[in-house]
């Protein structure tokens, strides 16, 4: 499947901003995160398609994937 990633905030240091990718049928999210190498209690909101979903979310082919860190502040 044919999947593109965006990430926002700190996680595109030293990664990428957006960046195409072919995954294998039965991904879910969570695998995508994990093997960026962040760590999945570091992401605050997860978007397939510009719907909230979870890291246990699976992906589709065409499927465009934000990740967003948690934000602290007051």
């Amino acid at each position: 499947m044919q999947v593109t990633v965006k990430l926002f905030a700190f996680f595109r240091d030293g990664r990428f901003k957006e960046e195409g990718g072919e995954y294998p049928a039965g991904t879910v999210v969570g695998d995508i995160v994990d093997g960026l190498g962040i760590g999945r209690d570091e992401v605050g909101v997860v978007m397939i398609n510009s719907l909230q979903h979870s890291l246990q979310s699976p992906i589709a082919d065409g499927d465009i994937v934000a990740i967003f860190p948690v934000i602290g502040g007051g």
